[in-house]
């Protein structure tokens, strides 16, 4: 045993536990959350109290609780796995009932001194239960019709849910985030190649379906279609907001236009500068390089929650690390490809960096939950 090693095992269990936290979680989400206060500062004018203070507080909030998280025994997390994926399904049935509504979706719970965004929870309990099912499953058992079922209804739940509300980004990110532990933990490749020729099939049978008389979707769904694949047919329309993201993300150049120098923000051609486009804003201020460092930053993050994940002794921790890395990829990833034009305006935050109180909370939620399995996995003493 190294000194170092030694003096680390004399220290008082509480103190122990702050020296074992996986300290590249928490100063890379910081560096990541001190990009979004700036732009939030730039986007609203140089008024740091319209988005940015707020923003700053909810982060101290979400570190706070992190940190009391990442102090709890992963084995205590594990077992309250189901009471929590319950939880978030009754806010959500709350959310059909009693939800406060916005933008023409019924998302939220009015708690009077913030709106809460039960889906975004549900995205890190979802993962949670899996990770725990799969734990206690036996790995023969995996993918068997029977034990794939199972999993399948509990991603259907939520989704279904979260689909009524109406958030269809919401209810990919729970598909893709479930569908991807159960490829970890080793469910046959054969479910999800199934899965994926009837996805295909079903794309072609409503493209295909298009003014016949067994047409699959509404008229304005297939314009909707159009849009995605050609903005520029509905400039002033359906095709407005990801129009103004890309001229701000061409605009942006190599360098950028300078801090607070952004002419589609600053002159709001940019809709929803502060939320879902914010990453446009990031791109035409500091250019490629900017956009290209917070990528580099999300990259890092995601390797760090699967290095850890490597490094854990139980199925338990490893799962759900690898599902909030997967899940919080998706995040980033959904996100950029929607601004980009990649991808179909879906509504879904840049992590970490667009305005909002769930989901940053629950980011930082679920990096407590990855820093409470390294902290207290199992370690040589000798």
């Amino acid at each position: 045993m190294s000194y170092l090693e030694y003096s680390v095992q004399r220290v008082p269990t509480g103190l122990r536990k702050l020296l074992y936290l996986n300290w590249p979680l928490i100063l890379l989400p910081a560096c990541v959350a001190a990009i979004g206060f700036m732009m939030l500062y730039s986007v609203a004018g140089g008024n740091l109290g319209r988005w940015a203070e707020p923003q700053m507080i909810r982060f101290g909030m979400g570190l706070g609780l992190m940190l009391v998280v990442a102090m709890v025994p992963i084995w205590f997390w594990r077992n309250l796995s189901g009471v929590a994926f319950g939880v978030s399904l009754l806010l959500l049935l709350i959310v059909e009932f009693f939800g406060a509504t916005g933008m023409g979706a019924q998302r939220w719970i009015n708690l009077g001194f913030m709106r809460l965004q039960p889906s975004e929870l549900t995205k890190i309990t979802l993962i949670m239960v899996l990770a725990s099912y799969y734990d206690w499953l036996d790995v023969k058992k995996v993918s068997r019709p029977l034990w794939v079922l199972v999993p399948v209804l509990i991603i259907l739940m939520p989704v279904a849910l979260v689909l009524r509300q109406p958030d269809l980004g919401t209810a990919i990110l729970l598909l893709s985030g479930g569908g991807i532990v159960m490829f970890i933990a080793g469910v046959h490749w054969l479910y999800f190649a199934v899965v994926s020729g009837a996805g295909a099939g079903l794309v072609t049978a409503v493209l295909s379906s298009r003014g016949t008389p067994w047409q699959l979707l509404k008229d304005y769904q297939y314009r909707r279609i159009d849009t995605f694949l050609d903005p520029a047919s509905d400039p002033l329309g359906a095709g407005y907001h990801i129009t103004q993201s890309k001229i701000a993300l061409g605009s942006g150049g190599w360098a950028g236009r300078g801090f607070m120098e952004g002419t589609q923000s600053r002159l709001n051609f940019l809709p929803e500068k502060h939320t879902d486009f914010i990453f446009t804003t990031l791109a035409e201020e500091f250019g490629f390089v900017g956009g290209a460092s917070l990528l580099i930053l999300y990259a890092l993050i995601v390797v760090f929650c699967i290095a850890a994940a490597l490094s854990m002794k139980d199925r338990y921790s490893a799962l759900l690390s690898l599902g909030i890395a997967a899940t919080f990829f998706l995040f980033f990833a959904v996100n950029m490809s929607m601004v980009m034009g990649m991808a179909p305006v879906v509504g879904v935050p840049l992590p970490l960096v667009s305005y909002g109180g769930s989901a940053m909370m629950v980011l930082l939620l679920a990096f407590g939950l990855v820093q409470s399995a390294h902290v207290h996995k199992p370690r040589n003493k000798t």
